[in-house]
């Protein structure tokens, strides 16, 4: 009996879910984060798959002081069914990457390092370059990931950068 993710309570929900390594795969069309803070509905990919992006978004822009839902929001663009066919291919090659290395699958290879160099040996291909351009702009351009990096935003609006403390950064 398969039970409505509106009617189960919090603890029925946590107690249902198969750990991943970056989200907790839940159900159809449903991802949380491993803490359970957030939760990413999909319309036309596989949660596993979404869990996979969203694993191989953080290790291709490593930030331990991002959370994981801002590598969801980035990788959301691809649960769209034009790219479904493209990017379970793509999953599906990087998994197969993973199984000659002596791993079950992307997701399920525990180490960021064996995981690195399972993307070092796809990185040439189209599915990989297509993934790693769009998180430039799909992980960077969200206004609420800026303080994180001590980024205040566009300065032109309110006079240029050289009188509102353009050395005031104090992460690099």
């Amino acid at each position: 009996m398969t039970q409505s993710l509106k009617a189960m309570t919090r603890r029925q929900l946590l107690s249902r879910s198969v750990a991943a390594s970056a989200a907790l795969v839940i159900g159809p069309g449903f991802v949380a984060g491993s803490d359970a803070a957030w939760a990413q509905t999909m319309d036309a990919l596989k949660p596993e798959t979404m869990a996979t992006l969203i694993q191989m978004a953080r290790d291709i822009y490593p930030h331990d002081q991002v959370g994981d839902q801002f590598y969801a929001v980035a990788v959301k663009g691809y649960d769209v069914p034009e790219a479904v066919d493209e990017t379970e291919a793509g999953i599906h090659a990087l998994d197969e990457a993973a199984r000659a290395a002596g791993f079950d699958s992307y997701l399920k290879t525990g180490w960021e390092k064996d995981r690195v160099a399972i993307l070092r040996s796809v990185e040439d291909s189209a599915f990989f370059q297509k993934v790693r351009g769009g998180l430039v702009t799909g992980l960077y351009n969200q206004k609420d990931v800026w303080p994180i990096f001590g980024y205040e935003g566009e300065s032109f609006s309110q006079g240029g950068y050289i009188d509102r403390g353009f050395n005031d950064i104090n992460w690099i």
